[in-house]
């Protein structure tokens, strides 16, 4: 097994998975493959993948419903592939755990660099004890390790172990609803539009004049929906997140 890990690609057009296998291999995976839904589940399983490449229309199952099977027992990152530009795709791919979604025809480049850019993040929040935090203020509190940690109507945010916890209740987050929080959290208040929250879930694969669409800000949307779910946050009454209409998020004040 190489350092990066195993790679599987899904897909049952000949020519396109052979072109994604190629660009995995000369990153570093090591590559295994599969034609169809069914086939790719068992492979990701046995293989023990670090990422998928996964297309939306295969034969047997839909890829959406493969997703939904392999993330009973994988945390891999998974890339969804279609030829359809459909925007309820996107949003279904993000829902269901995918951690990014991709149009066909792509660019190579395109598809490395941003397998890339996850890979250079970590893939799940650990679960870890807290340094106690002395101010029910969003701000940084010195640790032993020197870490600073995060604290907001007791939601407590630790970036070194990327855990979180609510009344001390831990709480698991996929990568992009942590990286979103912890970006909020640092802003103190402040309004950060979904234009911004997209670059932090993008990672460095956006740059600052890099184009950002309609699907990203949903995909945003999306991911907030998600973490207001798991934080167990009161729409009518926020304790942590505050949509500002038209432009993006913020904290909701200090109770």
């Amino acid at each position: 097994m190489t350092d990066l890990g195993v790679a599987v690609v899904v897909e049952d057009d000949e020519d396109v998975r052979n072109l994604v296998e190629a660009v995995l291999s000369q990153a570093g995976f090591e590559v295994h493959s599969a034609a169809g839904g069914r086939e790719g589940v068992d492979v990701i399983r046995q293989q023990e993948a670090s990422v998928v490449t996964l297309d939306v229309g295969l034969p047997d199952i839909d890829g959406f419903e493969v997703l939904r099977r392999i993330r009973e027992f994988s945390d891999a990152y998974v890339v969804m592939l279609t030829a359809r530009t459909d925007e309820l795709d996107t949003l279904t791919a993000f829902h269901t755990g995918a951690d990014d979604f991709l149009a066909k025809p792509f660019r190579p480049r395109e598809l490395r660099a941003r397998v890339g850019a996850m890979m250079r993040r970590p893939r799940q929040v650990l679960q870890a004890a807290l340094v106690p935090a002395t101010d029910s203020g969003a701000q940084a509190v010195p640790a032993a390790s020197q870490a600073p940690v995060l604290r907001h109507n007791q939601l407590e945010l630790s970036p070194e172990t990327r855990s979180v916890s609510v009344d001390g209740e831990p709480v698991g987050l996929t990568r992009s609803e942590f990286d979103l929080l912890h970006a909020l959290l640092k802003g103190a208040g402040a309004v950060r539009s979904k234009t911004e929250l997209v670059r932090v879930v993008r990672g460095d694969y956006y740059r600052a004049d890099a184009y950002i669409s309609e699907s990203d800000e949903r995909a945003v949307e999306v991911h907030i929906g998600n973490l207001r779910r798991k934080l167990g946050e009161d729409p009518v009454q926020p304790r942590w997140l505050q949509t500002v209409r038209g432009v993006g998020y913020r904290l909701a004040p200090v109770r």
